[in-house]
């Protein structure tokens, strides 16, 4: 296993400890738009060349895209595999593997790994570079990590000290100010029987990103999520609504659930870490969602460093898929419809906290270098098994300066089955929508949301 070695030793001292709560030096800072790019990211590509060099990522719609429509089309649809991996020939691409991705090769002969030519697509708005700059040398992890101060909307560490900052880029990352989207969240099961779990309509909001000249920090609440469940029938009518601020121990995840039966919103502060995610009938945990939310506390998060790493990317045809029925195959999703490229990520090893309660005892992460998406991850048991694995399934909307992960899946292992969710392009594909009014995110909204 190779790792690119891209911190000072100083810098990798402090991440292992994960308790790194210090800004970077100007000098440090300086490297921003020089040998790396405005969000942190190598400028240059790797010594093979199968990763470019990043040159400011992917700006132009192809043709065939029409201003203000949601659908986007692929701009690289004509390119073809460069080489395909099964349970064949994994043992030679080992190093560029997930965990997960090894044990599905090695279970199905029918998975299969299609890699195209990368493209080093992310790119934020102007505004959220000049921000990141900004954040380098001011914004602080505090409390261990586990909270942030002083972060201008942009990514709050370019330059990550420990596995927490990395983290809290993921967390924080530009997707938008508001995303609303009708979607299906399927689970196939492990005879290979294709199931609706849910489907919803959903808001994303970014607070953070609404004033671009206010720091966030302590209670502010920087990511919420409204969804109004209209499927299947038994779900229909239900609505959740979940909130995360830049300091979760001085303010708790807030959570409301509205239920037709009752007919009343309650707080639901269980909608959160390890409890099943019942938007996929319970295949995945609250935490699960987009491969990581909520907070970090019942973890010691460790940066180990970066990975050349064969992740799915540019995801057009899963992202904009207007059926789903070729998607959700038998044992896995199509290996048709997935382009998957090598790209250089962060990797962050999260171990469960002694005397802290998680059905998974260990974790790793996959952080895309250009956009600090987490692309994928690794769940393991108490025992130390392989127990599931994500991925993020992104595309760069060109019109909007924006990479998104909406839909993203989990593999069960344990069970053999998965869930795929966050699948738009049946419904029109990802919509940026102006924000929603203050009285739109209050409890009382909720209950209206959920009615039948």
């Amino acid at each position: 296993m190779k790792f690119v070695q891209t911190l000072l030793a100083a810098s990798l001292a402090v991440a292992v400890t994960g308790l790194a709560n210090a800004a970077v030096s100007p000098e440090e800072a300086a490297k921003l738009g020089t040998s790396l790019t405005p969000t942190g990211a190598e400028m240059a590509g790797n010594a093979d060349g199968s990763i470019p060099a990043w040159t400011g990522g992917l700006t132009t719609a192809p043709a065939g895209f029409t201003p203000g429509e949601s659908y986007r089309p692929n701009p690289y649809a004509g390119e073809k595999p460069l080489l395909s991996i099964s349970g064949a020939n994994a043992a030679e691409h080992k190093e560029h593997l997930t965990a997960v991705s090894q044990e599905l090769l090695a279970r199905y002969p029918s998975y299969r790994i299609d890699l195209y030519p990368s493209h080093r697509s992310a790119v934020l708005p102007q505004a959220n570079l000049d921000n990141t700059l900004k954040n380098a040398t001011n914004a602080k992890s505090v409390n261990e990590g586990l909270a942030v101060e002083n972060v201008l909307p942009g990514v709050p560490f370019p330059i990550p000290q420990s596995g927490n900052e990395a983290m809290w880029n993921h967390l924080l990352r530009y997707q938008g100010q508001t995303i609303g989207n009708k979607y299906d969240n399927y689970n196939v099961d492990g005879s290979g029987v294709a199931t609706l779990a849910t489907t919803g309509e959903g808001w994303v909001n970014y607070p953070i990103y609404e004033d671009m000249n206010k720091p966030i920090s302590g209670k502010d609440i920087y990511y919420r999520i409204k969804i109004s469940f209209k499927a299947p029938a038994r779900r229909a009518g239900e609505a959740t609504m979940v909130q995360d601020a830049a300091n979760p121990l001085v303010q708790p995840r807030r959570a409301w659930q509205y239920l037709p039966g009752q007919r009343r919103v309650k707080l639901a502060p269980e909608l959160a870490y390890d409890t099943p995610n019942p938007g996929s009938a319970g295949a995945s945990t609250y935490d699960d969602a987009f491969v990581f939310a909520g907070a970090m506390d019942r973890y010691d998060w460790k940066l180990l460093g970066k990975r050349e790493m064969y992740v799915p990317y540019n995801s057009y045809d899963i992202t904009y898929i207007k059926d789903l029925k070729p998607l959700v195959t038998a044992k896995h999703i199509q290996p048709d419809l997935v382009r998957w490229e090598k790209h250089r990520v962060w990797v962050v090893e999260a171990t469960l906290k002694p005397g802290k309660r998680h059905i998974y005892h260990k974790r790793t992460f996959y952080l895309d270098e250009d956009s600090w998406i987490a692309l994928a991850s690794d769940e393991f048991d108490a025992r130390g098994g392989l127990y599931r694995g994500s991925f993020a399934f992104t595309t760069q909307s060109y019109d909007a300066k924006v990479m998104d992960a909406t839909p993203h899946m989990i593999y069960d292992l344990v069970a053999g089955s998965y869930s795929v969710s966050g699948m738009g392009g049946p419904y029109g594909g990802i919509r940026y929508l102006p924000n929603l009014s203050k009285a739109q995110w209050t409890p009382d909204a909720l209950a209206g949301a959920g009615i039948r």
